[in-house]
């Protein structure tokens, strides 16, 4: 849809000074500028926070008992099952980075969640069929069984590739960053979003569990493809009250043209004065144009006017704009945070592994008539998150926006760091419950309920770090690569997946001596040392923050000119500074 209407820009005359019309480069069904009070906004977030209900809802109730189906169905070893749950998980968080490039250079984010949604809904119907065709079933044929259910679930990773990316920066696309009430709105955007999130997360792993347990997966998955379909239809209902943005190519590539640039004029000087660099004119271009900074300086080479016998020397590959250096910028910029949080994206891969295989080897008797599903405890988490997340938007972001007098509550960065440092609490509190466990005279009869602080904690620390790691990743990419931005974002899960699976390996291969005696992964927890591998866990994460604090507090924020218009040079400066102070809250 989004492809097919870069024509229509013309079709309506807008005043620039017009609040009934949104003039961010976004566009209707039609193609036209969009009509503030008829698109966009809540209005349209709501359609699209109603398919990500149904997605989390499909994948929890799929990851959380992934551990159990792989030890108890296919007889895998907890170690192997372990490593395959993690392979999976980095494979749908790393495959977000694919789909979050075509859908902002080809595709468009619209067309994206709509061919991503098919192919994910293909998984949940393949999955359903090698668990009802009586043909299928394990205990028939295991191996064809596990090949179709793996091809099933790589499905949903493939979906999932493209959906997530898509789907939460095009709701986000809902709101005008250049009018102060959306700008506020988008920031509750992401808090509700996630609450969303939590509320299929939480339900996926009860309710949909709960039919897994006690009906069979195969009903579990008719179940969630039914749903992802009925959402499939709400949000291609709300098709005429979307805001669009048409893909203009591949975002990187103007990147790349920077590099070049600042490479080929890597002998010139800069000037003493910034402005004296290269900028189109505000009102000769729609897009944002951003302030300069004095990060990177090499990078402003890029933007050096070259005169070549009195006339100037242009052309892509030679000149850059301030603002696509800018852009530059801030790409590189995020190597550094994104490397930082890695081993947050760790610790968040023991949630849907070993915390849940602890519960499975736990009391989890709700009185006599009821044993609460491994995967179900995933549920504190979930609860942890919705809290943490109301909270913050509902009390704390409040008082701290009142208290600092700016937009934001704690700066995005902050907000992340706050996150990080309870997710390291929980690894510590993890370690003491599972070294309390072991020396547990009976360790099948400790509670399940011991686990809730670290699940809660980690819940905490996700409404923190999760969000702000959204909303930093989206907030300051440039405008053209936000799916991309969304996809850099899962990619610290994913990879924080594979690298704890790389960590379970070595660490497994140093304790055990080579196999030569026994390590701190056994062939069943009672046999391992998972204490003592949470304990490394939170020593990791304690040297991390650190580094992750260095890192963060030498960050540069994106600055934009306010409005886009800059009535002189000087101007430009002083709206630039303002906007660096705002961006610093």
């Amino acid at each position: 849809m989004e492809g097919l209407r870069g024509g229509g820009h013309g079709e309506a005359a807008v005043d620039g000074g017009d609040e009934r019309w949104v003039e961010d480069s976004s566009v209707d069904y039609q193609g036209r500028p969009p009509l503030r009070a008829a698109t966009g906004s809540w209005k349209a977030a709501m359609f699209i926070i109603l398919i990500e209900f149904s997605e989390r809802l499909s994948y929890f109730g799929l990851a959380t008992s992934l551990m159990i189906y792989l030890t108890k169905v296919l007889q895998e070893e907890m170690k192997f099952a372990a490593k395959n749950v993690n392979y999976w998980t980095s494979v749908t968080t790393l495959m977000p980075l694919v789909g979050g490039f075509l859908a902002d250079g080809y595709l468009g984010r619209f067309s994206t969640v709509l061919f991503s949604t098919l192919i994910y809904l293909s998984g949940l119907i393949l999955l359903a069929i090698s668990q009802l065709s009586p043909r299928l079933k394990p205990e028939r044929n295991l191996h064809l069984h596990e090949t179709l259910f793996f091809v099933a679930i790589y499905l949903v990773s493939v979906g999932t590739g493209g959906h997530k990316p898509a789907l939460e920066s095009f709701g986000a696309d809902q709101f005008d960053d250049g009018h102060a009430a959306e700008r506020v709105q988008k920031m509750s955007y992401f808090n509700w979003w996630n609450c969303a999130l939590c509320a299929g997360v939480l339900l996926g792993v009860t309710v949909i569990v709960y039919l897994q347990e006690k009906v069979g997966w195969g009903a579990a998955a008719v179940v969630l493809a039914a749903v992802m379909a009925a959402s499939l239809a709400v949000f291609l209902a709300g098709w005429r009250h979307y805001r669009y943005r048409v893909p203009e190519g591949s975002p990187l590539t103007p990147l790349v043209r920077v590099l070049v640039a600042a490479a080929r004029k890597r002998h010139l000087h800069l000037p003493a004065d910034a402005n004296e660099l290269y900028e189109v004119k505000p009102q000769n271009i729609k897009r944002r144009l951003l302030c300069h900074t004095d990060q990177l300086r090499f990078l402003d080479k890029a933007a050096v006017v070259e005169h070549d016998g009195g006339e100037e020397r242009r052309g892509a590959w030679r000149l850059a704009t301030v603002t696509q250096v800018e852009e530059t910028k801030l790409v590189l910029a995020m190597v550094p945070i994104w490397v930082a949080t890695l081993p947050f994206g760790i610790t968040a891969a023991q949630v849907s592994t070993f915390f849940i295989k602890q519960g499975s080897v736990m009391d989890r008797r709700m009185g006599p008539h009821f044993t609460l599903p491994p995967a179900s405890t995933f549920a504190m988490a979930a609860i942890g998150m919705i809290v943490a997340v109301a909270v913050y938007d509902k009390v704390l972001e409040p008082y701290l926006r009142r208290l600092t007098g700016g937009e934001r509550g704690l700066s995005i960065l902050k907000r992340i760091g706050v996150g990080i440092a309870f997710t390291i609490v929980a690894m510590a509190v993890a370690a003491t419950v599972e070294r309390r466990r072991l020396r547990s005279a009976s360790p099948a009869s400790m509670s399940v309920f011991w686990l809730v602080p670290q699940f809660l904690l980690m819940g905490i620390g996700d409404g923190f770090a999760l969000v702000g790691l959204q909303e930093y990743f989206y907030d300051q990419v440039p405008d053209s690569m936000r799916s991309l931005g969304i996809g850099l974002y899962l990619s610290v899960i994913g990879a924080g997946s594979f690298l704890s699976s790389q960590l379970i390996t070595a660490v497994d291969r140093v304790t055990s001596h080579g196999g030569a005696a026994a390590g701190w992964f056994g062939k069943d927890l009672n046999s391992s040392r998972l204490d003592l591998f949470y304990w490394l866990l939170a020593c990791i994460g304690v040297a991390n923050l650190v580094f992750y604090v260095v890192v963060a507090t030498r960050y540069s924020y994106k600055t934009v000119m306010a409005g886009g218009k800059v009535v002189d040079d000087k101007a430009g400066d002083i709206e630039c500074a303002a906007a660096a102070a705002a961006a610093a809250y």
